[in-house]
């Protein structure tokens, strides 16, 4: 359990309205507030477990005019069973190699995004992206954050880069900051498959949790995350294990 923190001291600021990229016709908000000092990480936790997720040195949640639909979700890694599905999936990437690296931003990981972004997100408020803004992403925070390669170990493209994930270290697990892969690999399920092998990461960690950030019923984008069951969800101020209703 996530300890304590004062945050009565903190400044929240919320930014205007501005069209949702997740659902047509509506419009987000967001309320922020600054993740700096030396209680960054602690903070950063509490932050974590209240919705809120990171960007650079801030935590921001949703705060839209009549609209919830933004569902802070999370995997509790030790119940989560790798049923035949997920491990066929494990196994079309089994050549792939894993590498913890620093928070640092590289050209090959900036152009593997740029074919992602162009592929799957051309439309997003990403996708004039420059390196510039790519390293700042990935290299300021004030909070544990490292990046996870994926590399193909053999065939054509032995050696290069496959996927990507920026994540964040808490006291409770691993937070899915964002990740990005190859787009002409999709046969893989790539997206899918590095959100399996943080699940193994977080659980031979000893976390409990893997941070998925945020579920969106009845957006296309974010149908893919309450697959990873059981998952909980953020309810009323109190996680929940998600209920999905059958029809």
């Amino acid at each position: 359990m996530t300890k304590p923190f004062p945050t009565k001291n903190l400044r929240f600021f919320l930014t205007a309205p501005s069209p949702c990229p997740y659902l047509p016709g509506r419009k987000e908000r967001k309320v922020f507030t600054a993740l700096d000092g030396l209680d960054a990480g602690e903070l950063h936790d509490v932050l974590t477990n209240a919705g809120f997720r990171r960007s650079q040195n801030i935590a921001y949640r949703p705060s839209c005019d009549a609209c919830d639909a933004c569902i802070s979700a999370r995997v509790p890694v030790e119940k989560f069973e790798f049923t035949r599905r997920w491990r066929k999936i494990m196994l079309r990437n089994a050549d792939l190699t894993r590498a913890l690296r620093p928070a640092q931003a590289t050209e090959e990981q900036f152009f593997l995004l740029r074919r992602y972004l162009a592929s799957r997100h051309a439309d997003g408020g990403m996708a004039d992206m420059t390196f510039t803004d790519f390293a700042a992403m990935v290299e300021e925070s004030a909070v544990h954050t490292h990046i996870v390669e994926y590399r193909y170990s053999d065939g054509p493209n032995r050696g290069e880069l496959a996927s990507a994930a920026l994540v964040d270290a808490l006291g409770d697990g691993l937070s899915m900051v964002y990740s990005f892969f190859e787009p002409d690999d999709s046969r893989r399920s790539p997206g899918v498959y590095v959100i399996l092998d943080h699940i193994q990461q977080a659980r031979a960690a000893g976390f409990g949790y893997l941070y998925l950030g945020y579920w969106i019923p009845g957006s296309d984008k974010m149908h893919y995350k309450a697959e990873f069951r059981p998952l909980e969800l953020l309810l009323g101020g109190e996680w929940r294990p998600y209920e999905p209703v059958e029809f």
